[in-house]
């Protein structure tokens, strides 16, 4: 193996380097995260919306059940599909029959013509064979297959979990070759990981421990919280046992980002709506 393929100088990497901008969700963390551009006139920084998740970025969506990590992947895929993007969305626990009828249901609500949707998104229902689930070679060449066939530019992974359950010891070695295929191919991806009931549902760790976490660009953590006491009751402003999301962006090595936790709600149409910073800035 010729090792020296490898070695750089810095300067050789210019002309590969992705230029780094923003892939809309169709939600305010198009807001959450920004770039930094220096202000000549003020000697000083200033932060402008990037207006989506970075550009090639393989983000991690994680949190307990319920707290609407799969609607907010939806949203992002049907989003990205209404504008012309190709979407390559694997499903790994729904049937993909389920997935037509959610989607539709999603672009209805936010106003976006379902027909674009469905000639810009490609399905791989790994739910119904155990072979893509168990298999990453399969899987992985299905994925390319499906890529080829759409051009697409966006993957979503529902959950990447169902890929190693029963065999959490294989997740670093699996999460790795998804992202590296993916980097290969030039995809922005959303992954959705599930935590176990023992993980702090705060943190970025999921099933597989910090398997995830630690190899993606970058992680965000949704969690909710049913309002039990009168301390939380006044401190949310809601009602005791109404029920709290938060949202937040744990990290991301491609660009900066607010780092604040805020609140969210699903609404009746089951869409995403990030709110406020929970500080109430």
């Amino acid at each position: 193996m010729k090792h020296e393929e490898y070695v750089y100088e810095l300067s050789d990497l210019k002309s590969k380097a992705p230029k780094i901008f923003g892939i809309p969700t169709g939600t305010k963390l198009d807001e959450m995260f920004y770039t930094l551009k220096y202000d000549e006139k003020e000697n000083r920084f200033i932060r402008e919306p990037l207006g989506g998740i970075p550009h090639l970025a393989i983000i991690n969506v994680t949190g307990v059940p319920d707290t609407g990590k799969t609607l907010l992947a939806e949203q992002f895929a049907v989003y990205q599909a209404a504008r012309n993007y190709p979407v390559l969305f694997v499903t790994v626990e729904s049937p993909a029959n389920f997935l037509y009828t959610s989607m539709k249901q999603r672009a209805q609500v936010m106003g976006l013509d379902f027909s674009v949707v469905e000639k810009n998104m490609i399905v791989i229902d790994a739910s119904q064979d155990a072979e893509l689930r168990e298999n990453m070679s399969a899987l992985l060449d299905t994925m390319a297959y499906a890529i080829r066939k759409k051009n697409t530019k966006n993957v979503v992974i529902d959950s990447v979990t169902g890929l190693y359950e029963h065999r959490e010891v294989l997740a670093r070695q699996i999460v790795r070759q998804l992202f590296n295929f993916l980097k290969k191919w030039n995809q922005t991806a959303l992954f959705i990981s599930q935590k176990r009931s023992s993980q702090s549902s705060d943190s970025a760790e999921a099933a597989g421990g910090l398997a995830v976490a630690h190899i993606v660009d970058g992680t965000i953590v949704m969690d909710k919280e049913v309002i039990m006491s009168k301390w939380s009751a006044s401190m949310y402003g809601k009602k005791i046992g109404e029920v709290v999301r938060t949202i937040r962006i744990d990290g991301c090595r491609l660009a900066p980002h607010d780092t604040r936790t805020y609140i969210f709600e699903i609404t009746d149409g089951g869409l995403i709506d990030i709110k406020s910073p929970l500080s109430g800035e």
